[in-house]
């Protein structure tokens, strides 16, 4: 049968792309380009276009974009200018309308989901990643793939597209165990708020393990930066004293909750704490995970190379970077042939056994 498997990779996710099809390549045993050329040009008054160089008549086409990616830029009015997510969405809507309708099927990959966090609204606020979704189903999209989204309720904004969420829950514990063979006994996992107990719960599953969580309980007489300030971790759960702890979110902004927590654990007896997200943004810079490592607050940090991370955090030995490509390549293979993705979304076998093999080495 004729392959009609088409990619369509942004430059701001070109390092995930051409990993995404090596991975391809292995999982099919063949030597195909499934990667499809394109050209994105910019006026210097900040405009742009996107031109597609090949084909896409017919073809089952994947759009992969990271809109996390802070380090493309271009220069506008003569001056640089860093690229902001909501760019980063116009660059896949203007993917999509270069097709003009030729492609069989259009596939939004989106690791990071576009403004996950204005998932809800309070009064009279924005609720743009519902607005997104449903403009990207509008534009023809027929099916959308993420990975840890936010809130995954998020989808009932388009009840008729298909809505992927993926977790990289299985890859990471994969390289975890791997990594930390001698510290996986008498494990505990953490959720370091509330709206992240499900997540927590989840990897607690897949070890056999207990789970713990962290209240954040707030001054909301004050605002700063737009969030009402912590006040105090107030902690519910089993007792974390000698335990390994693996404290779990979806993705780290400042990272100023997470290290908090972690010296919470510390101050309650925990030995060894894991910081594992699927997203490392630190918008406010690595130099408070420098001094809390420095400290002994956590031992090391675990994410994913499904968005932009600079390579001066890739250098830090307590960042360990996790890579996801052959999860994404056997997830778009999987849906490509029109086979049943179940199996991608249990791995709990898998690691117990794995577990099982590394305390009896």
């Amino acid at each position: 049968m004729e392959n009609n498997l088409g990619i369509i990779v942004l430059e701001n996710v070109k390092e995930l792309g051409e990993k995404l099809q090596e991975n391809l390549n292995i999982i099919r045993k063949e030597k195909t380009n499934y990667i499809i050329p394109l050209k994105n040009s910019r006026f210097s008054n900040g405009e742009g276009k996107i031109s597609i160089e090949g084909t896409v008549r017919e073809k089952d086409l994947y759009i992969l974009s990271d809109v996390g990616n802070y380090n493309v830029s271009y220069e506008m009015h003569g001056v640089k200018h860093n690229m902001s997510p909501d760019e980063h969405f116009q660059d896949i809507k203007r993917v999509i309308s270069a097709t003009s309708g030729h492609a069989s099927k259009i596939t939004i990959v989106m690791p990071l989901l576009y403004q996950a966090r204005q998932h809800k609204r309070k009064g009279r606020e924005s609720l743009d990643c519902a607005i997104a979704l449903q403009e990207l189903e509008r534009l023809g999209v027929d099916n959308i793939i993420t990975f840890d989204a936010h809130d995954p309720n998020v989808s009932n904004a388009i009840p008729r597209l298909p809505f992927e969420n993926f977790y990289p829950t299985h890859t990471i514990l994969n390289e975890l165990i791997k990594k930390e063979a001698n510290n996986i006994e008498n494990l505990l996992v953490v959720s370091p708020d509330m709206g992240a107990m499900e997540r927590a719960r989840y990897y607690a599953e897949m070890l056999n393990c207990d789970v713990g969580v962290f209240y954040k309980r707030r001054d909301l007489s004050i605002v700063v930066n737009g969030k009402n300030p912590i006040i105090e971790h107030a902690y519910m759960g089993a007792d974390v004293k000698g335990r390994n702890i693996i404290v779990v979110d979806d993705m780290i902004a400042s990272g100023q909750s997470m290290l908090e927590v972690a010296r919470e654990l510390k101050l309650r007896g925990a030995n060894h704490i894991y910081l594992i997200a699927s997203f490392t943004l630190l918008t406010e810079g690595m130099q408070g995970f420098i001094n809390a490592y420095k400290e002994g607050a956590f031992s090391k940090l675990y994410s994913t190379n499904l968005s932009y991370v600079p390579q001066t955090i890739k250098e830090q030995e307590w960042y360990y970077e996790v890579d996801c490509s052959m999860q994404l390549a056997t997830i778009v293979d999987t849906l490509n042939k029109k086979e049943s993705i179940e199996f991608l979304f249990d791995g709990r076998k898998q690691i117990l056994e794995k577990i099982k093999k590394v305390k009896n080495s």
